[in-house]
C-alpha cells in the first residue's frame, strides 16, 4: 500500500511540474505591467484570509499561535507586496553605455515549505516567484498539508483571475517523500527553493539541480555595556515570543559581560525571563532534542509555560521566555543549539574578547552564515563585531526575529533566508525576486578604434601581398 502511495505521489509531482513548465512558458511572455498586477491580485486575495489560515495552521501543527501567524501571513502579503512594487524583473532592466542587462525567468521552480510557517511561506514564495515571471510547484510538510494546500489554493485561483495561466502555482496533495524527492528532481524544474530543516536542505543541494536553501539558524545576542538593557531586553522579548519562537532568526542565547550579569538578570524577571536553576534546566534539557540529535517537534513553537509544564516544574504566571545558565558550546549543550520555542541560553564572560570569541564558537557550532544580534550604542563595538562576526544579517537593537525577515528594518521582506558560503547557501541574501531570475547581458563592442583598424589591416594585407608576389616573381 505504502509503495502505491509513493508511486502516486511520483506521478502527481510529474504531471504538475509538467503543467507549470507550459504554463511557465506563458508567463515568460507577460510584461512587467501584467506580472505585476497576477502579484498584487494574490497579495489581495490572501491577506483576506491571512486569520482564518492562521487558525488552520496552529490547529493543524500545534506550532506557534494565531495572532501572530496571522501577522506572519499579512506580512508575507502586504509587506512584500509593497516592497517588490516598481521592481523591474523582466525585460531590459539596465542600459549603461555599451552593456544592457535582460531579465530573464529562471523557469519551474520547486518550493519545499516548513511546518513551522506552513501558509506565510506560500504566499511570499508565491509573489517573489510570479513577479519575476517563473511557475511555482510547492511540497508540504506532512505535519501541515491541509494548510498548506488550502494556501496554494487560495493564491493560485487568485493568480489564474488576474490572468496567469493555470498551473503557474500548484501543490503537491500527496504527503510523501517520494514525492517531494520526484519534484526536485523533475525534468522541467530549474531552481528549488528550499526552507526546512537540515535534511531537506541537504537533499535539496543534493538533488543536481541549482537550489537556493537556509541553514540552521542559531543567533547570539550580545547586549554590551553601552545598551538601553531596559530596550534590549524588551526586544529579545519581543522576538522571542513572536510566534512562540519559530522565526529562524530569533536569539538563541544572550552575552554578556559579567559586570552586566545581574542589571540583565533582574530588567529580565520584571520583563518575564524565567531563569531556570540547574534542576530546572536539565528537565527541560532533556526535552528540547531527540536521542538521534534532532529537534523534538514535541516542544516547537510551544509557549514558555507550557515548556515548563511539560518538563515538570512551576513558574511564574506571565512568564515568557524560559533562560538556562550555559557555558559551553557542542553537540551535547543542548541550550547551545537552534531552539525553536521560547528559550534561551544566557552566558556571561569575563571580557569583550571572551564574548567575541563565545559568539563565534556558538556560530561554529550551528548558525554559521544566519543572524547575530548586537544591543550597543557604543558604535565601535558595533563596526569591530560587524567586522568578524560570520553572518549574513548582522542586526542592531532590534528584534532578531523581526529584523532579520526584513519587518523592523530594511532587508528586504523574506521567509527565505540565505546563509552564504560559510553557511553552506548558495547566497547570504533575503530571498526576493531578483534571485530568481537570470541576467542576458547584451556587450557592444567597445574598440573606439575598430573602423581605422581595419582599415590598417587592409592595407598590411595588401603589402604582404605585393611582397609576396615579389618573391615569387
Amino acid at each position: 500500500m505504502e509503495l502505491d502511495k509513493d508511486l502516486a505521489a511520483r506521478q502527481e509531482a510529474r504531471e504538475l511540474a509538467r503543467e507549470a513548465e507550459a504554463a511557465q512558458r506563458q508567463l515568460a511572455a507577460f510584461s512587467q505591467a501584467q506580472l505585476d498586477s497576477i502579484v498584487e491580485a494574490v497579495a489581495g486575495a490572501f491577506a483576506k484570509e491571512a486569520s482564518v489560515l492562521a487558525q488552520m495552521a496552529v490547529s493543524e501543527t500545534g506550532f506557534g499561535n494565531v495572532e501572530d501567524k496571522t501577522a506572519k501571513n499579512l506580512f508575507a502579503s502586504e509587506r512584500v507586496a509593497q516592497a517588490v512594487r516598481g521592481m523591474k524583473t523582466v525585460g531590459i532592466l539596465k542600459e549603461e553605455g555599451r552593456l544592457w542587462e535582460i531579465g530573464v525567468p529562471v523557469g519551474v521552480i520547486a518550493a519545499i515549505v516548513p511546518s513551522t510557517n506552513p501558509t506565510s511561506t506560500v504566499c511570499y514564495k508565491t509573489m517573489i516567484a510570479l513577479k519575476a515571471g517563473n511557475a511555482i510547484v510547492f511540497s508540504p510538510h506532512p505535519k501541515a498539508i491541509a494548510c498548506t494546500r488550502r494556501a496554494a489554493q487560495i493564491v493560485a485561483e487568485a493568480a489564474e483571475k488576474a490572468g496567469a495561466p493555470r498551473g503557474a502555482v500548484a501543490c503537491l496533495s500527496i504527503p510523501a517523500l517520494a514525492g517531494c524527492q520526484e519534484l526536485m528532481a523533475a525534468d522541467p524544474v530549474r531552481l528549488i527553493l528550499a526552507t526546512g530543516g537540515p535534511a531537506m536542505v541537504k537533499a535539496a543541494y543534493s538533488s543536481g539541480k541549482p537550489a537556493i536553501g537556509v541553514g540552521a539558524g542559531n543567533g547570539p545576542a550580545y547586549i554590551h555595556h553601552s545598551a538601553d538593557v531596559a530596550h534590549a531586553m524588551t526586544c529579545i522579548a519581543r522576538s522571542k515570543t513572536f510566534d512562540n519562537g519559530t522565526v529562524c532568526a530569533s536569539e538563541q542565547s544572550i552575552i554578556v559581560e559579567k559586570p552586566l550579569e545581574e542589571q540583565v538578570r533582574a530588567e529580565g524577571r520584571r520583563q518575564g525571563f524565567y531563569f531556570m536553576d540547574t534542576q530546572e534546566a536539565g528537565k527541560l534539557g532533556k526535552l528540547l532534542f531527540r536521542p538521534n540529535g534532532t529537534l523534538n517537534p514535541e516542544i516547537v513553537g510551544k509557549s514558555a509555560e507550557r515548556l515548563a509544564e511539560l518538563a515538570g516544574f512551576p513558574v511564574p504566571q506571565g512568564t515568557k521566555v524560559l533562560v538556562a545558565r550555559e557555558q559551553e558550546a557542542g553537540p551535547t549543550r543542548p541550550y547551545s543549539m537552534e531552539k525553536l520555542c521560547p528559550v534561551l541560553a544566557f552566558f556571561v564572560m569575563d571580557s569583550e574578547e571572551a564574548v567575541l570569541e563565545k559568539c563565534m564558537e556558538v556560530l561554529r557550532h550551528e548558525g554559521s552564515g544566519h543572524t547575530f544580534a548586537i544591543h550597543a550604542m557604543d558604535e565601535g563595538v558595533i563596526r569591530r563585531f560587524a567586522a568578524k562576526i560570520p553572518v549574513s544579517r548582522f542586526l542592531v537593537n532590534t528584534p532578531a526575529a523581526l529584523g532579520g525577515i526584513g519587518a523592523t528594518t530594511e532587508l528586504f521582506p523574506a521567509l527565505t533566508l540565505g546563509c552564504g558560503a560559510v553557511g553552506g547557501s548558495s547566497t547570504s541574501n533575503n530571498i526576493s525576486p531578483l534571485d530568481l531570475i537570470n541576467l542576458r547581458r547584451v556587450a557592444w563592442d567597445t574598440e573606439t578604434a575598430y573602423h581605422h583598424r581595419t582599415t590598417v589591416n587592409s592595407d598590411l594585407v595588401e603589402l604582404l601581398a605585393e611582397k609576396i608576389l615579389q618573391r615569387l616573381g
